[in-house]
């Protein structure tokens, strides 16, 4: 018999993303629930070519729910996927509140999969996965494969985040101060510091005490939790005016020789990657590009000759997927794959 999966959150951009991607790829669901505030009930979404009614998270019983992909935020992943996961639910969170509990795996299934097998073997595991932020995602996708060939020792990240990655107000405040400049409306800023449109804001998230925002801190905290402990990291975060899809500047340097040939050749072979790399005009991807794929693109691969064993690479990918929905729907197949039983199933 097939899961039975609820998605919570399923009127927002990452949880109606979520339910494309279940049915795309096919994921081995008899039952998908779609679920929202009470403010929603009966709101109706797409699954596939049918359409479903969400039911309200607040009065659902998760006895008999395999996953729960949770894309309501992190104040309702507080409160609710405790209470989930002590109903023997796995909720695969894709907020920011269980990622740096150290019971609780951050996993990027190309990278880190193995972590699962250990968490499936706990008898007291409280039933959440964590997936990380959207920018950290796609970067370690593209440094796991250069780290296991020439290890990393540090790398310098500039990113430069659509407008997706904060929500539906937020595309929304980009679309109408760009019509608004085109008919001579002066543009308000209501979701973000600083106008949007035609502009860069280099401020994502909250300001920390040392200068640097959460949403940097998250990029350092999280890589290390993924991939390795002793990389060091730095990253400039940047919002953009472009609706989805995230691109990053990497620079990395590495602990033992790496051309730029041979990282070529070993992100074309690496689980995720997709490298575009032409040295001539319109050779590389940008996000207009990337939205509606599965692949994290890898461009303008070269040497960084102002470090011993540097590179430099340019990495973009569909932030609502890769960084999102499609995270989480990967860390529910990696779970079959190793045998995750469905409740109907184990009855």
């Amino acid at each position: 018999m097939g899961y039975k999966v609820a998605v919570a959150g399923a009127t927002g951009n990452v949880g109606r993303e979520m339910l494309n991607i279940l049915a795309e790829r096919e994921f081995p669901a008899d039952k998908i629930i779609p679920l929202a505030s009470s403010r929603s009930q009966g709101r109706e979404v797409s699954y596939g070519d049918r359409t479903l009614k969400c039911q309200t998270l607040e009065n659902f019983d998760f006895s008999d729910v395999d996953f729960c992909l949770m894309s309501a935020g992190s104040k309702v992943s507080k409160e609710w996927s405790p209470r989930i996961g002590r109903q023997n639910c796995m909720v695969i969170d894709n907020s920011s509140c269980f990622r740096y509990d150290a019971e609780v795996p951050l996993v990027v299934p190309e990278v880190n999969a193995n972590v699962l097998d250990d968490y499936l073997a706990l008898n007291n595991r409280k039933n959440i996965i964590a997936n990380p932020n959207c920018s950290t995602a796609q970067l370690v996708v593209a440094l796991k494969p250069l780290h296991d060939h020439a290890k990393i020792k540090r790398v310098v990240v500039s990113t430069y985040q659509s407008v997706s990655g904060a929500g539906r107000d937020a595309m929304d405040e980009l679309w109408d101060q760009t019509r608004g400049i085109f008919v001579t409306d002066p543009p308000e800023a209501k979701h973000f510091t600083k106008q949007i449109a035609f502009n860069v804001i280099p401020h994502i998230d909250a300001f920390m005490d040392d200068g640097f925002t959460k949403e940097e801190w998250k990029m350092v905290a999280e890589t290390k939790k993924i991939l390795d402990p002793k990389i060091k990291l730095v990253a400039t975060c940047a919002r953009v005016p472009v609706f989805v899809g995230h691109s990053e500047a990497v620079h990395i340097e590495f602990a033992s020789p790496i051309t730029a040939d041979e990282a070529r050749e070993i992100l074309r072979e690496a689980p995720g990657c997709m490298v575009v790399d032409k040295r001539e005009d319109g050779g590389y991807v940008t996000p207009v590009e990337c939205v509606g794929d599965f692949a994290t693109f890898i461009s303008r691969i070269r040497e960084d000759f102002t470090v011993d064993n540097g590179l430099a690479l340019w990495v973009v990918s569909d932030n609502l997927r890769k960084g999102a929905a499609l995270n989480t729907v990967q860390i529910a197949e990696a779970l079959v794959n190793r045998g995750y039983a469905a409740k109907q199933a184990a009855a």
